[in-house]
C-alpha cells in the first residue's frame, strides 16, 4: 500500500457536525428526486450482486476486515474485505474471490484528494473548503452531479474492472457540514441516489457511509450501512432501519474499549470491530470478543 493512502481513514474525525434531526416530512420529496438524476443512471435496476430495493447480497451477520494502510493481511479468515479502490490490485480480489471472499471497494465520492490519479479531472469550480486535518482534501459540490458524474462513473467502472463487488463511497454527508458550498439535504440525497443507480446499473453492490440522519430516505437504496463509531457518538439507534430491511450494519469503533459495546453491538444485530484510526491490519472483532 502506498504511502499516501493513510492521510484518509475516516469521514468523521474532524468533521464539523450540524445539529438538527432530518425532517420527516420531506422525506417523500426526496424520493422522488431519482427521477430527476442523470440519463444514463435513470434505467431500471438489473439483478445482480446489488440490487435496489431488493435484499442485500450480503448475510446480516459475517466477519469482516477493513484496510486501507499498512502490510495488507489477507491471510485473515473473514468473509469480507472493505479494501482502498486505487491500492488494491485485480490480482488480489481475484485471490480473495477463489477463497469465497467479499470484497468491497473504497473511494470519496464527496471528497477531492489531490493524491489520486484521476485528480486533474475535478473541475476547479466543484472543489470546495478543505477538510479539517486532511491535507490535500477537498470537500465537493455534490450539487453539481451533472460535473461529478462522468468521473464517478469512471470510478466505478475501474470497481467492475477490478472485479470489486461491492463499494464503499465515502464523505456522502457534506451537507451536515462546512464544504463551502450551501449544499441542503436534499441535494445531498439527490447525488447519493444517483451514486446509488450507478452502482447498480454497474452491477455493483453500494453501501451507505455515516449520513445517519438520511437513512430513513436511503435504506431501501442502499445494501448495508458503514458507520463510524456511532455507540462513542450514542446515535446506534438510528441504523436500525437497515437491521428491520434484513441489510448487514457494519460499525467501526477506535477509541471505546470492547467491553463498552461489542456486547450491546452483537444484541442489536450490528457487525462491529475496533480498529485503530489509521485503519491498518489490527482489529477486534465483537462476534469473536469474550470467547
Amino acid at each position: 500500500m502506498s504511502s499516501s493512502v493513510p492521510r484518509h481513514t475516516t469521514s468523521r474525525l474532524f468533521l464539523m457536525k450540524k445539529s438538527g434531526r432530518f425532517p420527516v416530512v420531506l422525506l417523500f420529496f426526496f424520493l422522488l428526486l431519482s427521477s430527476c438524476l442523470p440519463a444514463s443512471e435513470s434505467g431500471s435496476t438489473p439483478a445482480g450482486k446489488g440490487s435496489s430495493g431488493g435484499s442485500s447480497p450480503l448475510p446480516t451477520i459475517l466477519s469482516w476486515q477493513i484496510q486501507y494502510s499498512g502490510k495488507l493481511d489477507t491471510d485473515l479468515d473473514v468473509e469480507m474485505f472493505d479494501l482502498d479502490l486505487f491500492e488494491v490490485s485485480k490480482e488480489t480480489i481475484d485471490s480473495l474471490h477463489r477463497r469465497g471472499v467479499y470484497v468491497v471497494c473504497y473511494f470519496s465520492a464527496g471528497s477531492y484528494e489531490d493524491w489520486r490519479p484521476d485528480a486533474s479531472r475535478f473541475p476547479r469550480e466543484v472543489l470546495g473548503k478543505e477538510m479539517e486535518g486532511w491535507p490535500g482534501e477537498k470537500w465537493l459540490d455534490v450539487r453539481k452531479i451533472d460535473l461529478l458524474a462522468p468521473i464517478m462513473r469512471s470510478r466505478l467502472d475501474l470497481a467492475a474492472r477490478k472485479g470489486c463487488d461491492g463499494v464503499d463511497p465515502d464523505n456522502v454527508n457534506g451537507y451536515e457540514n462546512d464544504t463551502g458550498f450551501p449544499i441542503g439535504a436534499e441535494d445531498q440525497i439527490a447525488y447519493n441516489l444517483f451514486l446509488s443507480k450507478a452502482a447498480h446499473r454497474r452491477n455493483l453492490a453500494i453501501g451507505l457511509k455515516n449520513d445517519l440522519d438520511q437513512i430513513p430516505a436511503l435504506v431501501s437504496h442502499f445494501d448495508w450501512e458503514l458507520d463510524e463509531e456511532c455507540f462513542s457518538y450514542g446515535e446506534c439507534g438510528k441504523l436500525l432501519p437497515f437491521v428491520k430491511a434484513g441489510k448487514p450494519v457494519f460499525v467501526i469503533e477506535y477509541d471505546l474499549p470492547p467491553e463498552k459495546f461489542c456486547r450491546e453491538s452483537d444484541e442489536l444485530g450490528f457487525n462491529a470491530l475496533l480498529k485503530h484510526r489509521n485503519l491498518d491490519a489490527y482489529r477486534v472483532d465483537c462476534h469473536e470478543w469474550g470467547k
